[in-house]
């Protein structure tokens, strides 16, 4: 495709694209002829940026938290993909989660109004929804207030939606909330929380588990869903998208099967683990690297993660595919990558 051509198309900024859900965004935007700018940080990791890049796609440095910046980002843009998002569940600096979450929304939506984008997909989470340990499964109508949330993430989360919730009120911000629920898939090069569950078991080192359950989605059909928000959804609305609701014991048992391994049969209690979280938080304060397990994972789990899809389903179009085939193609990645100890 010449340049001549590519310059007629729409153009979309999507931030975030060099993480896991933003590549894969960045990837159906390509497939569907837009022209795509990929926001970028000077640090970011480069490996899903560089192969989007290698598909014909632009990339611009920038910080989702520096409003001039993310204006010069914007300048021609006609649809903004707001993915990025700091997805950890404990920091050094517990606030810098929350800093980057809510200014980086902030700033993004202000220098979008700004640049006249005509529409917006922002990427939420279902961490802003409330759950319950009865195993219901959660949909758009429980938000979460900022009080109720566990741990830094999921307040940051809060407080960012609806940041943007009065954007969208006060302001004719023209943006869709989407509120994705578990991805895994292809391209997980961090890994995430849930990735390195994934690997972790995989490779023999969770050998017990504690009685939690989650949705789990192939990534691939998240980033469709940004899609369908930006055809069909409505100014204003938050849209679930999710997958499967399965118990973890579920999760590492089909792992192990697909990798020929033994599932783990030890149901752990809660109760004997927050010393070594709080031992592992510790250590990670010195070597400055995500804690495996951590005190607000724990108390997270006590209910399971449960959420229906039906309103995305409803009002617009979406469909996951089993949740199987993205546990196989995450595993078929993480085993290419080398994150499995061979290649």
């Amino acid at each position: 495709m010449t340049d001549t051509s590519r310059a007629n198309q729409d153009l979309v900024l999507i931030t975030g694209a060099s993480g896991f859900v933003g590549s894969a965004v960045a990837r159906i935007a390509l497939e569907k002829g837009f022209a795509v700018r990929l926001l970028a940080r000077a640090t970011s990791p480069r490996k899903n940026l560089e192969a989007l890049e290698a598909l014909g796609a632009q990339t611009v440095t920038g910080d989702m938290r520096d409003e001039a910046s993310m204006r010069k980002a914007l300048d021609g843009v006609r649809y903004l993909f707001h993915v990025a998002a700091d997805y950890r569940l404990w920091a050094p600096d517990p606030l810098e989660i929350e800093r980057a979450n809510l200014e980086g929304a902030e700033a993004t939506m202000r220098a979008a109004l700004a640049a006249g984008v005509e529409r917006i997909v922002y990427t939420s989470s279902v961490a802003t929804l409330k759950v319950t340990s009865s195993g219901n499964s959660a949909d758009e109508t429980s938000p979460l207030k900022a009080d109720q949330a566990i741990g830094v993430y999921k307040r940051s989360k809060v407080i960012a939606e609806r940041a943007v919730e009065r954007m969208i009120a006060q302001d004719g911000l023209p943006a869709v909330i989407v509120n994705p629920s578990t991805p895994i898939g292809p391209r997980d090069v961090k890994p995430t929380p849930t990735g390195r569950i994934i690997v972790e078991a995989a490779t023999g080192k969770m050998p017990a588990f504690v009685d939690t359950g989650l949705n789990l989605v192939h990534v691939d059909d998240v980033a469709n869903g940004h899609f369908l928000a930006l055809e069909h959804g409505r100014i204003g609305e938050r849209y679930i998208l999710g997958g499967e609701n399965l118990p973890l014991q579920q999760m590492l048992a089909d792992i192990a099967g697909m990798v020929g391994r033994k599932p783990p049969t030890i149901a752990l209690p809660r109760w004997p683990l927050y010393p070594l979280a709080m031992g592992a938080e510790a250590v990670a304060r010195i070597t400055k690297r995500e804690p495996f397990v951590t005190v607000d994972a724990l108390k997270m789990s006590k209910n399971k993660m449960y959420f229906t899809s039906a309103k995305a389903e409803r009002e617009l179009g979406y469909r996951a595919r089993p949740y199987r085939e993205g546990l196989k193609d995450a595993l078929a990645w993480f085993g290419e990558a080398g994150y499995l100890g061979r290649k």
